[in-house]
């Protein structure tokens, strides 16, 4: 009983479209290209859902700093200012998994 209760536990699980979707932004934000210009585009893929598109956005749209702009294509732009100096800085690499996705992300 308690083998067949560990293999249950240890059974990977995949990731979800809004965890994809999550990290496919995060990964066009941080590109280096975006970051001297302090702006992308993200564009909706015809595999992301609405509700995960929809949960994406909300979030951006909430976060300080962060100026969002609806594009005819369907598309949303991004554009931020670089930190001032007295600005905390949070490097949260040590937290990042690694996920193989044999899509293209852009």
């Amino acid at each position: 009983m308690a083998r067949a209760k560990r293999k249950a536990q240890t059974k990977p699980q995949g990731i979800t479209p809004l965890e994809r979707l999550r990290l496919r932004v995060s990964a066009m934000i941080n590109a280096p290209k975006a970051q001297l210009e302090r702006q992308v585009t993200i564009h909706r893929l015809d595999t992301d859902p609405d509700d995960a598109w929809e949960g994406v956005i909300e979030l951006l749209a909430e976060t300080d700093g962060l100026e969002m702009a609806r594009n005819e294509d369907g598309s949303v732009t991004l554009k931020w200012d670089r930190p001032a100096d007295d600005d905390i800085q949070v490097d949260d690499r040590e937290e990042v998994e690694v996920v193989d996705d044999s899509e293209d992300p852009f």
